[in-house]
């Protein structure tokens, strides 16, 4: 029969039910990569070689690498559950502070694309840092003292060593019947360190993958974030410690005063930046630590192409490689993420595909994207009807390029809901109250806004009055010139006003 027809027959019995069997055709194995904390610009594919990352680099140089990227939000929960759920941090309420601080419902996890993939006949595995907790139904804090993995996540994953924060923090391993995998971190073990460990967990589930079955496993790296001596692979900080690292044109030494007022005297990133990066020699230990990390995770991701090369899987297998929030480390003033200018919200985003040959998979690509559309991408490349309930879009159609982009999005949206004071108040049962009192202080700097490839708006909305950043990134990468009021960016101004606005009322729908 004529391949064509086969492909054809193939979709229309197989993938209306949006299930997979193993006597269909071959599905491809996908491996979600993300790291903790890595700013876009901090490898050499994104412009940055002293960033030294030889095998992202060489993986980016076969792969489609995006330059329009950016975080629905920038903070690691709401991140997290973002990109397993398709579905915006205003709409899932999954996070650290009131009032969006509750866990993920077991019935909502079923919609995350590993569960999705699970039922379709997959093989899924995850590894690393969780994150966030699931439980039966959906609860407020969302960082209870236990975290339930197996009760609510051994039917999504067929593999799995995982933990909230730290892989000393309540490390959880299945199969427990997989002696190798207690190896790996047994206590007292002479290795490395939990980048390495994790490396090795991840080619133990290539190493143990059935054949004729596909897989999905997500890796959530622990670095690049933390800077202390136990976080950091000492013996790969030989190669960085000497370096003087570029400082970037928007690093303020000391406190920032354009920062708006309710910023400087709220936001956390202010005095952590005081504490840990306001000073040359302060900037440059951070950086050259964020680079070892950054090395670190490098390395394993190099390990992972040679096992799927060795495997004979690499030319069926799709990985995509991002992070789950970017890092000021001195820009503007300020240490930490969440606030929305570009140094938190731009996001690395790498996606190859071994299926396609290499005139095909690789280029730049600069097709505004969200981390919102990691969910329904994955479910589509695996061949499954996407969800109602994943609010991004698939970008397949990009990757492929039979996207039509004049129709494509002109915006993408981004939200911080996170507060500092109700962070250190989130086992308060007065935690509600407690919310409305800063609101009503003037201490909220939630924000949300929109970012288009030329222009960049937001809006700290529970502040009276409202205040407005407006920047034409064209010009002005280092966002140093608020236009909010210039008169000749009115008009500008006042159609990003009501594109927020929309957008909002999206992101909230049920």
């Amino acid at each position: 029969m004529n391949k064509s027809i086969i492909v054809i027959v193939y979709f229309l019995l197989g993938f209306g039910s949006g299930i997979i069997t193993t006597a269909q055709s071959k599905q491809p194995n996908i491996i979600f990569l993300m790291t903790d904390d890595q700013r876009w610009d901090n490898m050499g594919c994104y412009g940055k070689p002293e960033f030294y990352t030889p095998n992202i680099d060489k993986l980016a140089s076969q792969s489609i690498v995006f330059d329009n990227a950016y975080y629905a939000v920038a903070i690691c929960m709401p991140s997290r559950v973002t990109m397993m759920t398709g579905r915006y941090n205003s709409n899932h309420r999954v996070g650290f502070v009131a009032p969006y601080d509750y866990t993920l419902s077991k019935a909502d996890f079923k919609n995350s694309y590993p569960s999705m993939l699970k039922k379709a006949g997959y093989r899924t595995g995850f590894v690393g840092k969780v994150g966030f907790t699931v439980t039966e139904e959906a609860q407020r804090p969302s960082t209870p003292k236990e975290q339930f993995y197996k009760e609510n996540m051994q039917s999504t994953f067929d593999f799995f060593a995982g933990s909230e924060t730290r892989p000393d923090k309540g490390l959880v391993l299945w199969p427990e019947s997989d002696t190798e995998l207690k190896e790996i971190y047994k206590e007292g073990r002479v290795n490395s360190g939990r980048t390495l460990k994790t490396g090795e967990a991840m080619l133990r589930f290539i190493d143990t993958q059935p054949e004729n079955q596909p897989f999905c496993l997500s890796v959530s790296f622990y670095a690049v974030k933390h800077d202390s001596d136990k976080h950091v692979y000492m013996p790969y900080l030989e190669q960085f410690k000497d370096h003087n690292f570029e400082v970037p044109e928007n690093w303020v030494e000391g406190d920032n005063e354009a920062l708006p007022k309710v910023v400087k005297e709220n936001a956390r990133g202010v005095y952590f930046h005081r504490q840990r990066s306001s000073k040359p020699e302060q900037y440059q230990r951070l950086v050259r630590r964020f680079a070892t990390q950054g090395f670190t995770v490098d390395d394993q991701v190099g390990k992972l192409i040679e096992k799927l090369k060795d495997k004979g899987l690499l030319d069926n297998t799709v990985i995509i490689y991002t992070s789950d929030n970017g890092r000021f480390q001195g820009s503007h003033g300020l240490f930490d993420k969440c606030l929305l200018y570009d140094e938190a919200v731009k996001a690395p985003l790498i996606v190859y595909d071994g299926r396609k040959p290499e005139f095909e998979r690789k280029r730049r690509e600069d097709a505004l994207i969200s981390s919102v559309d990691m969910a329904p991408t994955i479910v589509s490349l695996a061949g499954l009807n996407v969800p109602e309930s994943m609010q991004g879009q698939d970008i397949s159609g990009v990757l492929n390029q039979t996207e039509d982009l004049t129709k494509w999005r002109d915006a993408v949206y981004m939200e911080d809901l996170f507060l500092v004071d109700m962070f250190k108040a989130r086992n308060s049962p007065n935690a509600d109250e407690l919310n409305q009192e800063l609101i009503d202080n003037n201490k909220s700097y939630r924000a949300r806004g929109v970012r288009t490839k030329q222009w960049k708006y937001f809006v700290y909305y529970e502040h009276s009055p409202k205040i407005e950043e407006l920047y034409n990134i064209a010009n002005d990468q280092q966002e140093q010139e608020n236009l909010v009021n210039s008169p000749e960016h009115a008009q500008v101004l006042k159609e990003l006003r009501q594109k927020t606005e929309d957008m909002y009322k999206q992101a909230i729908q049920p």
